[in-house]
């Protein structure tokens, strides 16, 4: 009965500024996707993020799944204007009824019409909202994939997975480098950088948003200095590339747990760590806290639940999850 509470919580941060780690897979794990569909998927993600104001951290886009860590920032105003912009960035090459619905919106806006403010409403319910932000993305991308492959129906096994992350400390920083290092854990490359479809490879090329994102990990620093740290956090002291097998095996993961033995968080990240997945919210012990009782007064539910500690083969400090990880788990 737990277990079930467990599932069926949905957190609403209400805490100005959140951090979300999301994943979809592909409908039965099927191989879709291939450099070309990743590149049309990498192009939507920057617009699917502009458009809903979101700050992306860093992604990567595999060929049955994906991962993205993305900024919601605090809700400010957004003028009429902005909102016209990002209408347009997703309807660059409106049809014949696109550019009439344009027009119509247009003088509406401008004469503060009866439709003005319901297109207003419908627009800014999709502002600064994680789940309206993959809807976007993965719904364009469906569209576009169908079309160019002849097919029907979804490309998704289910809607989406996500883990609340506390914006502020290392949890940000730990989860990034998770997600950037996925071409890394399943042997594709020795360096996340060489992988053209992760954020941090984009970073490297000299993409500007793709820096800004990890740059706003450690805030104050430039982007030679994030680079510098970031590469400590993806190899380790000295930053050097791994050569040989991409990550120690799971099995050998379970056998240091067991011994209480430790690891360093670059071999650590290097396995399919299921509580950046599957945690529903990860942060210090405090914050945790602070989101099951504000969900508990939202809903007037009590889920009797408390933090879980994640698994003790690292140095975390004080991080935790909200829920217990099963082991069967996919990560």
């Amino acid at each position: 009965m737990a277990g079930m509470r467990e599932a069926r919580i949905k957190v609403d941060p209400n805490i100005g500024e959140a951090v979300y780690h999301c994943i979809s897979r592909s409908v039965a794990q099927q191989w879709l996707f291939d450099p070309v569909a990743q590149e049309v998927f990498r192009r939507q993600l920057w617009l699917a993020a502009e458009f809903c104001g979101l700050q992306l951290i860093t992604y990567t886009i595999l060929s049955n799944h994906f991962h993205v860590t993305a900024r919601v920032p605090r809700k400010a105003p957004v003028s009429d204007q902005e909102l016209l912009r990002r209408h347009q960035l997703l309807n660059s090459r409106p049809g014949k009824r696109g550019r009439k619905n344009l027009s119509i919106i247009k003088s509406q806006l401008a004469a503060n019409g009866p439709e003005a403010e319901k297109w207003r409403q419908s627009m800014l319910a999709r502002m600064g909202d994680i789940s309206a932000f993959m809807k976007i993305w993965k719904q364009n991308f469906t569209i576009w994939f169908n079309h160019a492959h002849g097919r029907i129906g979804t490309l998704w096994a289910s809607r989406f997975t996500s883990v609340l992350i506390q914006p502020e400390g290392q949890a940000p920083e730990f989860v990034s480098a998770y997600v950037d290092l996925n071409a890394v854990r399943a042997d594709m490359v020795r360096d996340p950088k060489d992988y053209r479809f992760c954020g941090y490879a984009e970073a490297v090329i000299g993409h500007r948003k793709a820096r800004e994102g990890l740059m706003s990990l450690y805030r104050t620093l430039s982007w030679k200095q994030t680079q510098a740290h970031y590469r400590q956090t993806l190899f380790g002291i000295g930053a050097e590339a791994r050569k040989g097998k991409a990550s120690i095996r799971y099995e050998d993961f379970r056998q240091v747990i067991r011994e209480k033995g430790l690891l360093p968080l670059s071999e650590v990240i290097l396995c399919r760590l299921r509580h950046f997945v599957h945690g529903g919210i990860l942060g210090t012990r405090a914050f945790v806290q602070e989101q099951i009782a504000a969900y508990e007064a939202r809903t007037r539910k009590h889920p009797r639940i408390a933090p879980r500690s994640l698994p003790p083969c690292c140095e975390w400090g004080d991080l935790c999850t909200m829920r217990k990880v099963r082991e069967s788990q996919a990560a």
